[in-house]
């Protein structure tokens, strides 16, 4: 009967929820600023001056460890709309969040290089990826929240 008991105990424990992550000033309002927004910007190839239109969902973000930040995000390009989740690297200078994917592989995408700096309503860097590369920057636009049912 103790064994039953011990055993009852050890699964009720697996199930309670990771105790929360303990978040800077600075960590909430990443959080906050990246939850529920879309990045529409521009990228750039190589040294070339063309613009091309850039474009990701991010639905949210949570902090797992320090320095490392869980993605949910859509990523949209080619006429393709990908849900990706994707712990990714973040650093902060000062208040100011990088986002730093080195060789990062996501599926059914690629593997990339980006840094990223989230400042102000905004956000530039560098990507790479293969044998290409090149910068991005643009805006953070807050999406609308979801209409109200009707009745």
């Amino acid at each position: 009967m103790h064994s039953l008991l011990a055993g009852l105990i050890l699964a009720f424990m697996s199930h309670q929820p990771a105790p929360a992550v303990e978040m800077t000033a600075a960590e909430k309002e990443f959080q906050q600023t990246m939850t529920n927004v879309t990045l529409v910007g521009y990228f750039t190839v190589g040294d070339g001056k063309e613009l091309q239109d850039d474009r990701y969902v991010i639905d949210s973000v949570t902090k797992v460890k320090d320095g490392l930040w869980r993605f949910a995000a859509r990523i949209q390009y080619n006429k393709k709309d990908m849900p990706v989740t994707i712990n990714v690297p973040v650093f902060f200078a000062g208040d100011t969040p990088v986002i730093s994917l080195t060789r990062q592989s996501i599926e059914g995408v690629g593997t990339y290089d980006t840094r990223l700096v989230i400042y102000k309503g905004g956000y530039a860097g560098t990507w790479g990826g293969g044998a290409g590369g090149g910068k991005m920057f643009g805006n953070i636009v807050k999406n609308d929240a979801a209409a109200p049912a009707k009745p």
